[in-house]
């Protein structure tokens, strides 16, 4: 059978940088362009889901980390966004009528501001106005007139009331505690001893004319009453129009340039009603005090405070719709707060001292957040959904939205929402959120998937060029020249493990351009070459793999036992991957099988051991699939095999040392020797088809570095599945020693492929008879098996005669 060795030239798909020129700046349009680079069904989402106004179509931009995703859509919905209107401005101001409950004002982008400016100007001039209107002559005039009408009115029912009490011999005597009615007699007031002298008669009489003289000054201060009290209206009135004069002509300005704005027409009309109800406030400023040296409640400029205008949200400086990317995503930076102060030991608030979030923000555009950050605070999400829901943005404390709060506070009015919100996340949140919680299938509806990985075609090429130039350009680096920016295309394919692919990992691509370029300043070159990017690429290696150097220093030692050289029965070199953190290598791995009689079939030590996760142990199970299928169809599978990974401290995950696994029982059955300058790897199926696995490169470069550090012997190499050729893009260096002839790689699709290049004998086809060519490989692993079945049925059939032995005797 022929052995398939991979061309030196699949070993590593090299770019072809004569094609290229050196990565020189782009325009800002096209570094806009690459700004999603090969993620053409995550735009496709994103465009959809940005542009239709339905409620509940908000997106979750799902994928792994390091894919650019979250610059990719903030630099993407910049763009739409920037072809938007600009939304409008929120202001919360004064409710006259209702304190607790501040109204919330929208007015055009730009406005806003210029409302509370205007409004500050007006009650500074009213402050001006009204005191100065009441100090004018006309109104004093007409103030002294009413005054005095008013008291000729109460003098005339003073002087008619003092002439009855004359004639009825009265004399009408005022007091601290009203009015006193004293008899008199001949011009003389009397006394209580004079009273007391005269007759019943007299007496009676006096009595009868003072109660009569009571009710009438009972009548009178009535009507003294009423004149007063209407004199206080008419100077009530007068102030009214007075201060109406003072302040309408101030009023009249901005109700002609909002006049288009009907809640700001009305507030203005409410603020004006308020100050006239509230004259004394302004006049109070005629009998100026000294001020004291610290705050107080009643502190005369607070009572100004309930005609400011509080400006949450002032679109005046942005172009297009607004776009905010939360990076701090707490409840009050999303959803506002209304601050406090303390004053003489407690907190007190108005509406001045309200906030707005980043959702007050971003109304009428974009809200950007992401996931996890969001699931981190308390109550952000929950609130976050019933925001959505109602569509409307309320500001209140997270303890009075939750009921751990009962004390009285603001409550200002909600403002209405139209907001997109992007939430940004892996798909492991996706998947979470769309299961487990109700609400987010119903919120979210589009998903945009960012991929991995791209096709390595013309096209994508083209923009990893555009991505390296304006990253160069934007953070002022060396650009590439031709042959640095083919290494980096080819370092793309490295990290998607494909030929045909090139990686959308753009984080880890940006760090070796810095990288690269870090070097390249230190050597005084004008651009990145090809040597630079090799370099950066190496150094992050070599911080990342102290551990991988010590397990190579303890296999060179041989306190880790691998053979490179040699054979053995029951014995092979498996490959595994080992991950630490960012760094991920390729490890041998000696794996062993021991045989036995029994009816225990293949038995994995490292699940008995709990060492073996579920796939190791599914792959093991397949195995004996395959010896039933391959060898017992006629007779039943007598055999106990323990398989191990030698030397194996850890938990062994996975399937591809499955066929691996296989080797060694088919040695032990056969009893032949595998090679053991080769090393294996790969899963196999039922039928003996050897499949693809992952991390095919750093497995064979770790079996490679080991026989490197023992010498080359030029026969030393590795089996892996042949649909993994297109994943091949190894090192330079391997694939130089493969050029020169030191180092091999084979492919195989089948295990009898694969068991003949470990053992050098055929593995033999099936004949019409059901057995094999005889000393094939098979043929022998069919002879033991029938052997082990015979012996086992012998060794059941003496035990049977001996227990028979014994009942006879």
């Amino acid at each position: 059978m022929e052995y398939t060795k991979v061309p030196v030239e699949k070993l590593r798909l090299e770019h072809r940088h004569e094609e290229l020129t050196e990565t020189g700046p782009v325009k800002k349009e096209e570094g806009d362009k690459v700004s999603i680079v090969g993620q053409d069904r995550a735009l496709h989402a994103l465009e959809f889901g940005l542009k239709i106004p339905s409620r509940g179509f908000n997106i979750y931009a799902s994928g792994m980390p390091g894919t650019g995703k979250e610059t990719a859509v903030k630099n993407y919905v910049d763009r739409i966004a920037a072809k938007m209107p600009k939304p409008s401005d929120a202001c919360y101001v004064n409710n006259f009528k209702s304190p607790y409950q501040p109204r919330n004002l929208v007015l055009t982008a730009g406005q806003g501001p210029i409302l509370a400016k205007d409004v500050k100007n007006l009650v500074e001039r009213a402050r001006e106005e009204i005191p100065r209107a009441f100090e004018g002559d006309e109104y004093m005039a007409q103030k002294e007139k009413l005054t005095g009408e008013s008291n000729e009115k109460k003098q005339k029912l003073f002087n008619e009331l003092n002439q009855k009490a004359t004639e009825k011999g009265f004399v009408i005597q005022s007091t601290p505690g009203g009015f006193m009615l004293i008899p008199q007699k001949d011009g003389t007031p009397l006394q209580d001893q004079d009273i007391q002298a005269l007759s019943d008669q007299e007496k009676n009489a006096i009595f009868e004319k003072k109660r009569e003289l009571e009710e009438e000054l009972k009548s009178t201060i009535r009507e003294v009453r009423n004149i007063d009290k209407k004199l206080a209206e008419e100077i009530k009135e007068l102030d009214r129009k007075v201060a109406l004069f003072a302040v309408e002509h101030l009023f009249q300005e901005l109700l002609e340039k909002f006049k288009d704005n009907q809640e700001v027409v009305d507030y203005l009309k409410e603020m004006q009603e308020d100050m006239i109800e509230n004259i004394n406030l302004f006049r109070q400023q005629e009998q100026q005090q000294q001020p004291l040296p610290f705050p107080v409640p009643w502190d005369q400029e607070s009572s100004f405070k309930k005609y400011q205008v509080n400006v949450i949200v002032d679109n005046s400086e942005i172009e297009g719709a607004p776009v905010i990317l939360e990076l701090n995503p707490t409840y009050n930076n999303i959803f506002g707060r209304i601050e406090k102060e303390t004053q003489f030991g407690g907190l007190v608030t108005d509406f001045t001292m309200i906030r707005g979030g980043a959702l007050h923000k971003a109304n009428g555009g974009f809200f950007v957040v992401r996931i996890e950050e969001l699931l981190k605070n308390p109550f952000t999400w929950e609130s976050l959904k019933r925001v959505i829901k109602s569509g409307e943005l309320e500001i209140e404390e997270p303890g009075e939205r939750m009921g751990f709060v009962a004390t009285k506070s603001l409550r200002p009015e909600p403002l209405k929402l139209e907001v997109k919100i992007v939430i940004i996340g892996s798909p492991l949140f996706y998947h979470l959120l769309y299961n487990l919680d109700m609400d987010f299938r119903e919120l979210f509806k589009v998903k945009a998937d960012f991929d991995t990985v791209m096709a390595r075609n013309k096209e994508n090429i083209r923009n990893y060029y555009a991505f390296a130039s304006a990253f160069c350009q934007k953070e002022n680096l060396k650009h590439l020249d031709q042959s640095a920016a083919a290494k980096i295309v080819e370092h793309g394919s490295r990290l998607a493990e494909d030929q045909q692919k090139l990686s959308t990992r753009f984080a880890e691509i940006a760090d070796i351009v810095r990288e690269a370029c870090y070097y390249a300043d230190n050597s005084d070159e004008e651009y990145v070459r090809a040597e630079h990017v090799n370099r950066a690429i190496e150094a992050k290696i070599y911080r990342s793999n102290l551990i991988q150097e010590k397990l190579q220093e303890s296999m060179e030692r041989e306190f880790l036992l691998i053979d490179t050289e040699g054979e053995k029965v029951g014995q092979v070199n498996g490959l595994s991957v080992l991950q630490t953190g960012d760094y991920a290598f390729g490890k041998p791995t000696r794996i062993t099988c021991s045989l036995g009689l029994g009816r225990g079939g293949i038995i994995d030590i490292e699940r008995e051991a709990r060492l073996g996760g579920p796939l190791h142990t599914k792959g093991v199970m397949i195995l004996s699939g395959y010896l039933s299928s391959m060898y017992a169809r006629e007779m039943p599978l007598t055999l106990s095999a323990r398989l191990v990974f030698e030397q194996s401290y850890s938990e062994v995950e996975g399937d591809s040392a499955s066929s691996t696994e296989l080797y060694t029982i088919l040695s032990s059955l056969a009893d032949v020797p595998l090679k053991q300058n080769l090393a294996v790897t790969g899963s196999v199926n039922q039928k003996g088809d050897i499949q693809a696995i992952g991390g095919v490169n750093e497995k064979i470069e770790g079996f490679f570095e080991l026989c490197k550090s023992r010498g080359l012997s030029g026969d030393q190499g590795v089996i892996i599945p042949r649909s993994n050729e297109p994943n091949l893009m190894l090192k330079e260096s391997l694939v130089e020693a493969v050029r020169e002839g030191k180092f091999h790689i084979y492919t195989v699709s089948t295990v009898a492929e694969g068991i003949e290049l470990l053992t050098g004998i055929k593995a033999g086809e099936r004949k019409e008879d059901g057995t094999f060519e005889k000393d094939s490989i098979n043929d022998r692993v069919q002879q033991a098996l029938r052997s082990y079945a015979e012996k086992m049925k012998n060794f059941g059939r003496t035990d049977q005669n001996r227990e028979t032995e014994e009942r006879e005797d």
